[in-house]
């Protein structure tokens, strides 16, 4: 959620991510996932046109007012409210490790994409973000994926992966997890943000889309990212 100084970290490492995508956004749009739609309304200004869909009606309707420059439905992810073949550009992020039928999602994802339109997916790298463990330490995930894992789930999908890379801590974020004993997102979650020292809470606040960096796994290892970034075309 933006405008939450607490959520501050998790707020800018999403947007980071919308940043990304942005330069990706072309024709028809459509967010799968949206949220609270901060990220749909960022990729507004580069789409012909964009809808936003999620499954809580509460946050459709408050995004809706929120911002005018989108459309806003609500709509079950394994049926999608839009018609075959319908849009040139689908971005789901941090959105696939929610659902429960990964294969039939990834299917109906194709299913309303035109001939070579693009997928956009963004999901925490399991190798990061719950480590050694088979099943997610976030119990709000039903999976959560490797890189190999996510590319496969693509392309079995009816997908051709062009690109796979990943989101990763910038140097300042580096010094960060320094600074709260090798990681700053252990030092949040240690503790409720009412306890945290003044030391956390100012890093927390300081936090910017530039302490991000997205490569491609040709210049940085996939597997240490912090959240895995891949674009598909519909084969």
């Amino acid at each position: 959620m933006p405008d939450i100084p607490d959520e501050n970290y998790w707020f800018r490492r999403h947007e980071a991510a919308y940043e990304f995508a942005l330069r990706h956004v072309r024709g028809h749009v459509l967010e799968v996932g949206c949220g609270e739609g901060y990220g749909t309304a960022l990729l507004a200004s580069a789409a012909t046109s964009i809808l936003g869909v999620d499954y809580d009606r509460a946050t459709v309707q408050h995004a809706a007012r929120q911002y005018p420059q989108a459309r806003f439905v609500r709509g079950n992810l394994a049926a999608l409210p839009v018609g075959d073949a319908a849009v040139d550009v689908l971005a789901t992020l941090q959105v696939i490790e929610h659902v429960w039928d990964h294969p039939q999602f990834v299917r109906e994802c194709r299913r309303v994409l035109r001939p070579d339109g693009l997928l956009l997916v963004t999901t925490p790298n399991r190798l990061t973000f719950s480590p050694g463990r088979e099943t997610p330490l976030n119990p709000f995930h039903t999976k959560e994926f490797t890189s190999i894992e996510l590319v496969e789930l693509i392309r079995h999908g009816g997908f051709r992966s062009t690109w796979i890379g990943g989101l990763h801590a910038g140097k300042g974020l580096a010094e960060a997890d320094e600074r709260h004993g090798g990681s700053l997102v252990d030092a949040q979650l240690a503790t409720s943000p009412h306890e945290w020292s003044a030391a956390l809470r100012a890093d927390v606040a300081a936090i910017t889309t530039r302490d991000f960096i997205v490569a491609a796994d040709t210049g940085r290892d996939v597997d240490e990212s912090l959240d895995l970034v891949v674009l598909a075309e519909r084969a």
